[in-house]
């Protein structure tokens, strides 16, 4: 019995540098620092643009105390997960890459870096969740 506690405690312990850092924003998406200033927004199956934006705006309103009216940046979009390999994320920033076409389009997206919507509106994303009855951990 002895033997089967250590294990499980290393076990622990060997996970616990991937549970390190993580944020959950109300839609169960995890949130991570990337580098100096930049997250990303871990997917979970079905995730969706709507999805990655709320984590975004959860995390920099609440974690970061940024105002409702600034603008966050899709600053890579969706692509292979930094934090956690085989999983799919988006990477956020208060400012824009460089380089990128910062236009304001009229689509809610997640590919292109440079797209951007203020705090406020991507926090209003986690509330829009008509057909989700549970969203499971």
């Amino acid at each position: 019995m002895k033997q089967l506690s250590t294990l499980t405690l290393a076990a622990a312990l060997a996970l616990a540098p991937a549970w390190a850092g993580a944020w959950r924003a109300t839609n169960w998406h995890e949130v991570l620092p990337v580098s100096n200033g930049v997250y990303e927004v871990v997917a979970r199956v079905g995730s969706g643009p709507a999805d990655y934006w709320c984590g975004a705006g959860e995390y920099f309103s609440s974690q970061l105390g940024v105002p409702a009216t600034q603008r966050i940046y899709v600053w890579r979009g969706i692509g292979p997960s930094v934090n956690r390999p085989g999983r799919k994320a988006v990477q956020f920033s208060l400012t824009p890459p460089p380089g990128a076409d910062l236009r304001q389009r009229l689509t809610l997206d997640v590919k292109e870096p440079g797209d951007s919507i203020n705090a406020a509106m991507a926090k209003q994303y986690c509330y829009n969740r008509d057909n989700d009855f549970f969203i499971w951990p």
